[in-house]
């Protein structure tokens, strides 16, 4: 791992190298330890490490970008130049709002050591351990246990300069008999001793419901209980489709024009937080501007969203600190997102259900219609009817075609426990949800 001062020593050495009128600089430093298995069987373990590093030259109000994995002196004056001769050919844009001088973000920590240092031989106890539960029940394993280390630090020509080390441990776990009946579990912590081995692998079994053919429902709206995963998916789309700063500038935000709205239900609260005990991201962004606490939805009424500089500036509003790497073309969006909880347990709630449906995950989410929020998903690995309060038989996979912020406003009942559920590089801090009214266009993945 880059320790603080090799990270700043790299990025000043190359604002030095640069000629440009001003200049910013990201290295994005990962080392990955990953061991994946199928059948019960270990198949592969791999460690990789690589870094990237980005320089943003501006020539007036042009901004062109360059990156490189090559940390050497050559590579790192050829990045500069490459990224000044870009901006040199670039239109200008009245709107670019230039670099600013940052303060030092908030500290707080995200590295674990015993993360860090977990093993190829320590990871492969874990599944041993996992495969010798699952067996119990004539069961096979397949998944993956992924170990991170990252450092992000940036600087840039107006003297910001940020730096953040963070570890994150995934255990990943699908379990199936031998008809092809399966069921799917997670466990996500920054911290690998706060693993819960043995509750991911018993939630995964249970979903798998030996001696029993699955039953098919018509497609129709159901009621439905999403576990934290399900909900996670839900979540993270929202955010795609309208809590970024582009979406609300250009008014394709399901928001635009609805704030201070009620646009879910009274029970749906969602906020921005990096900095939440559960969650510790990376408290500054891209930019090198520090993170706000943002809140997106209150108690169902739609309050805003997350912003980069060039939107912040479109916007007449200043950044909420949400700027993603230079090189990327999708604007500002929110990625610690977390949600309040309700009162219930997983148990009552299943209880509560005259008859409906529970969903474990989905599985290939994507948009049908962005601005009524509308997704297409199949579920997977562990969709089971529930009859009169109790679970009695698997179900056929379906397909959704439903509105996130529909589902919201239908929402009944939430846990009082929430998990951390990673997903696309977002991390969410969220409760199992019971919706009525759910929406299934099909059977079938």
């Amino acid at each position: 791992m880059i320790k603080e001062s090799r990270a700043i020593e790299i990025l000043r050495k190359a604002l030095f190298f640069s000629e440009a009128d001003q200049t910013e600089m990201v290295l994005i430093a990962e080392e990955r330890n990953l061991t994946r298995f199928a059948e019960s069987i270990i198949h592969q373990n791999m460690a990789r490490v690589d870094h990237t590093l980005m320089c943003r030259a501006l020539s007036g109000n042009s901004a062109g970008v360059s990156a490189t994995n090559d940390l050497s002196e050559k590579a790192t004056r050829k990045l500069v130049d490459d990224a000044r001769k870009v901006a040199k050919q670039m239109p200008p844009d009245p709107d670019f709002p230039g670099l600013v001088k940052s303060p030092r973000a908030r500290r707080y920590p995200g590295y674990v050591r015993k993360t860090a240092e977990f093993s190829a031989r320590d990871r492969a106890r874990v599944v041993e351990k996992v495969v010798k539960i699952a067996q119990r029940e004539n069961l096979a394993c397949s998944g993956a246990f992924d170990i991170r280390t990252t450092v992000t630090a940036v600087c840039n020509s107006l003297g910001t300069e940020q730096y953040f080390d963070e570890t994150t441990a995934q255990l990943t776990l699908t379990v199936s008999d031998k008809d092809g009946r399966s069921g799917w579990s997670q466990g996500f912590s920054r911290d690998v001793e706060q693993i819960e081995v043995e509750d991911i692998v018993r939630t995964a079994v249970r979903k798998v419901m030996s001696l029993r053919t699955p039953e098919t429902l018509p497609a129709r709206p159901y009621t439905v209980i999403l576990e934290e995963a399900a909900v996670a998916s839900l979540l993270l789309f929202l955010a795609f489709l309208g809590f970024g700063g582009k979406t609300l500038v250009q008014g394709r935000s399901f928001m635009s024009r609805k704030i201070g709205e009620r646009i879910t239900g009274e029970n749906i609260t969602i906020v921005e937080d990096p900095f939440n005990p559960a969650v510790r991201h990376i408290p500054f962004d891209y930019e090198g501007v520090p993170k706000r606490k943002v809140i997106l939805i209150e108690n169902g009424v739609a309050r805003g969203g997350v912003y980069n500089r060039y939107y912040a500036k479109k916007a007449g509003v200043e950044s909420t600190g949400h700027a993603l790497p230079p090189n990327n073309p999708y604007g500002p969006y929110p990625k610690a997102m977390v949600m309040s909880p309700g009162e219930a347990t997983m148990e009552e709630m299943i209880a509560s259900t005259e008859r409906g449906i529970l969903i474990t995950h989905f599985w290939y989410m994507n948009f049908l219609n962005p601005m009524r929020t509308m997704v297409t998903a199949s579920t997977r690995d562990g969709t089971l009817l529930i009859e009169n309060g109790k679970i009695k038989a698997p179900l056929e996979d379906m397909r959704i075609a439903q509105s996130i912020l529909e589902a919201f406003a239908n929402c009944e009942m939430m846990t009082r426990k929430r998990k951390l559920c990673p997903q696309y590089g977002a991390m969410m801090y969220i409760p199992a949800m019971k919706i009525k009214d759910f929406n299934f266009s099909e059977v079938g993945s």
